[in-house]
């Protein structure tokens, strides 16, 4: 590049670059020599600018010759550089790329990184970010500790903070507790400089073959203690890093102090170190006798550290200490609590991830009641639940009243308005929606969340041309991301359109191969193009990833369109069972039902699942008496039970309501056929075909047996076709 001007500073070379910002060679022409100089985003500093000084004065603070010195702040609000020492040499990314190191070698940098963060730590500081690319090596093998602060407390929405679809960022090197919603402690800094440490030991970092979430979900579900390491590496360096980084923080190593200290032993031994094992027979009462002191001690050690461990346990749940740090705890950021939070709602399929929300957000207004972003985000988290497994409409009132307090508190927040939306297409008023989802769009036109709330309130209400262009224009700007891709599945499907649905399915289990959804919702395409084979391989690929309710009922429609009953019973039967039961989803209980009444003896308990679905229909219908799906539904199910008036009364409300829907057509197949009217149900036969109902799914219909032997349902099926 050519050489630039700042001020008395001639910028020369560029560096690297990252999320914050680049980072440039440049000349002090006043001090005569070469320095650094970190050109940040201005997008950083628009919302608290303070926090970039005060970082930069808690860095500087820092004596440590490990860390990079920082000489000032330069610029304006609209554009600030910070000015540091110039450092010669590679990053551990780059001098890892020749291969393994050296067992001294690795053993030395992590003395010397621990040796610095034991003064951040005992100053208070965490750093948050330790990774190989944030830690330099000179030639003469000193280490340099960069980016101290900065990755994680400017703005963690514009750095490389816990973002899920990174391969190789901080997510890599992050303990599990923070992507489980913990804050920042020293033991989160011991996890990934033991990270860091087993890459250069090994070569390559854990999961390397994963990325996003999957990885995420590697590192709290795994144990280090599985970690393949070279046949070649010592016991002792491999104890090191196992300790390290231990999946739970009481069983990692407490402090760097502790981690340098171990590091050091093991890279300059001393017999004395060791200690001696006891020999066995007569000479063991000897042994025992010289090292009585020594036994003593690690005794008196265990009873404390035991003692420790129960109190903290009375205290832990009790909540008293959790609630303590809630409060107290010195290293909690807003910022940080809030971008863990808004990542978590990106995979609230996860039931785990929507509890993670829920703690950020809350944790957020524990401190500060009037964050109107923490409010917004707790009412999306309370939305995510109340269509998750854990169902319940209390959620959807709580997130009513979180979604309320989040406008009345910054009526120009997007995420308000967005979250409203989401709120009031729970309660089906859909044309409030779509205008509280443009409003949001009105206010931020990049607003992920606004994108979502208004493509699902177009398909919901069946604009289909313009969910599918706000769809197209949301994928244009986040490509990676794979619930748009859901969305644009969904949205096919409900057309009839069942291989675009399947491609659409199809990436988003490409660009998140842990998203259960996607494929419950694979399977189902699968099954509308009568690809049984296919969609049965689908549901166990999504129940090896994790079983869900949705899985387990579509695994019972499969083998039900195969006359598995008996099959298919078990399946819906675990879809309605802990932990998936829910008090909300009528459709598990009517499926559960259709499937019953065909295996002998079980005809009772068929009528009382087709009950359990009416009595959570019944208050929906009343509550949104225009939704023709839920009027269909209670049609159909009366006619399972004989209760003849209503169910011909609701049947014939769905089909005015909404003529042009072949789901609920072939519905009406179904009730007319049960309550023995065979000329409406032949001619609703007529109008599911000429929308596109599958043949396959017809003959799959044990209730059809009847209508199928009709003369004229071969008229009523091809005449359709024409």
């Amino acid at each position: 590049m050519d050489e630039q001007e700042l001020g008395h500073y001639r910028l020369k070379r560029l560096l690297g670059e990252g999320g914050f910002g680049q980072v440039y060679e440049a000349w002090d022409s006043k001090l005569q020599r070469t320095i650094a100089i970190k050109r940040l985003k201005p997008q950083l500093l628009s919302s608290r600018p303070d926090n970039l000084l005060d970082e930069a004065r808690l860095a500087a603070s820092l004596r440590h010759p490990c860390f990079v010195r920082i000489f000032s702040i330069e610029g304006d609000s609209a554009q600030q550089s910070i000015v540091m020492e110039f450092v010669d040499g590679c990053t551990l990314r780059e001098a890892g790329k020749s291969g393994p190191m050296s067992e001294e070698s690795v053993l030395d940098i992590v003395a010397q990184v621990a040796d610095a963060m034991r003064e951040a730590h005992a100053a208070r500081l965490i750093h948050g970010d330790i990774k190989p690319a944030n830690l330099m090596l000179e030639a003469s093998g000193k280490v340099r500790i960069m980016d101290f602060g900065l990755a994680r407390k400017i703005d963690p929405q514009a750095t490389e903070s816990v973002v899920f679809d990174q391969t190789e960022g901080t997510i890599a090197y992050l303990a599990p507790e923070l992507m489980m919603g913990s804050t920042l402690s020293a033991q989160s800094d011991v996890y990934s400089l033991g990270v860091v440490m087993y890459e250069l030991l090994t070569g390559t970092r854990p999961f390397s073959h994963l990325s996003g979430l999957a990885l995420a979900a590697a590192h709290i579900q795994s144990s280090s203690g599985l970690w393949p390491f070279p046949a070649e590496t010592s016991a002792g360096v491999v104890a090191l890093v196992r300790a390290m980084t231990a999946r739970q923080v009481e069983d990692r190593l407490p402090s760097m102090q502790a981690v340098q200290e171990a590091a050091l032993r093991l890279r300059h031994p001393s017999p004395a170190a060791e200690a001696p094992a006891a020999p066995a027979g007569a000479d063991a009462a000897l042994w025992f006798g010289r090292n009585k002191v020594r036994i003593a001690m690690v005794v008196a050690g265990l009873a404390l550290a035991l003692a420790l461990a129960a109190g903290l346990g009375g205290v832990l749940r009790g909540g008293g200490l959790g609630d303590w740090y809630q409060r107290n705890d010195p290293f909690f950021s807003e910022a940080t609590a809030m971008q863990t939070g808004l990542t978590a709602l990106k995979t609230f399929e996860r039931p785990e991830s929507l509890d993670l929300a829920v703690r950020s957000f809350s944790a957020i207004l524990a401190h500060d009641p009037n964050h109107a972003g923490a409010a917004a985000g707790l009412s999306f988290a309370y939305c995510f639940k109340q269509t998750s497994e854990r169902r319940d409409d209390a959620w959807l009132k709580r997130a009513d009243a979180s979604a309320q307090l989040a406008i009345k508190l910054n009526p120009q927040l997007a995420l308000g308005y967005a979250a409203q939306a989401i709120v009031r297409s729970g309660q089906r008023r859909l044309p409030e929606a779509l205008t509280l989802a443009e409003h949001a769009l009105r206010l931020d036109p990049l607003n992920w969340f606004g994108l979502i709330a208004k493509s699902n309130v177009l398909t919901r209400a069946r604009r289909f041309a313009e969910s599918e262009h706000t769809l197209r224009e949301a994928i244009k700007l986040y490509p990676a991301d794979h619930v748009l891709q859901d969305l644009l599945g969904t949205m096919f499907y409900e057309q009839g359109q069942f291989q675009n649905a399947e491609q659409a399915f199809r990436r988003s289990i490409t660009l998140q191969p842990d998203t259960v959804n996607s494929y419950a919702n694979l399977s189902l395409a699968l099954q509308r193009q009568n690809r049984m084979d296919e969609s049965l391989q689908v549901l166990q690929q999504g129940l090896q990833v994790r079983p869900t309710g949705d899985l387990y009922t579509n695994l019972g429609n499969a083998l039900f369109n195969r006359a598995d009953y008996v099959g298919a019973a078990e399946a819906f039967e675990r879809a309605v069972a802990p932990p998936f039961a829910s008090h909300s989803d009528y459709l598990r209980w009517a499926n559960l039902g259709d499937t019953l009444r065909w295996i002998p003896g079980r005809e009772d308990e068929s009528r009382k699942a087709y009950r359990q679905a009416l009595g959570i229909l019944k208050p929906l219908v009343a509550e949104a008496p225009g939704d023709p799906t839920l009027q269909s539904r209670m049609g159909l199910y009366e006619a399972r039970l004989g209760e003849r008036a209503p169910a011909l009364e609701h049947t014939r409300r769905a089909v005015e309501m909404r003529a042009d829907d072949a789901n609920l057509r072939f519905r009406a197949v179904m009730a007319y056929e049960l309550l023995g009217e065979r000329d409406r149900a032949l001619a609703e036969l007529a109008a599911a075909r000429q929308r596109g109902y599958p043949v396959h799914l017809i003959n799959a219909e044990p209730d059809l047996i009847g209508l199928r032997r009709d003369p004229r349902y071969f008229d009523s099926t091809t005449e359709s076709d024409k």
